[in-house]
């Protein structure tokens, strides 16, 4: 991530990396401390409805160079584990999945904007 937004530690940054010309990823830059970064990834899409782009509240650990999805698909306070089913049916290993889908999409990201530079 730290490769990606050079200037973490500044708020109101916005970050955009283009696909095509009608899809865009953005990374704004929400909250920012000594220690930790708040983030805003969302994919941008005129061709998706809005309630279907991926989108995701990410904090950044500066100092264990960790990053951890808060909030995904508007769903926040992910537990480590469900039981299934549940009311939400979210999947027993939900929020290991919504890492594991940040760090993909982090992937492609560096891979665009490495392509770029």
């Amino acid at each position: 991530m730290l490769k990606l937004l050079p200037d973490c530690d500044s708020e109101d940054l916005s970050y955009e990396f283009s696909v095509t010309d009608k899809l865009t990823y953005r990374i704004t830059i929400l909250d920012s401390t000594r220690y930790t970064s708040t983030l805003n990834v969302s994919q941008i899409d005129v061709t998706t409805p809005k309630f279907l782009r991926p989108s995701m509240v990410v904090r950044l650990y500066h100092d264990a160079k960790v990053a951890e999805v808060l909030e995904s698909q508007r769903t926040s306070q992910l537990k480590p584990v469900y039981e299934y089913p549940n009311l939400n049916m979210h999947q027993r290993n939900e929020k290991f999945m919504v890492n594991v889908f940040l760090a993909e999409w982090l992937h492609f990201c560096l891979s665009l904007h490495t392509a770029d530079t």
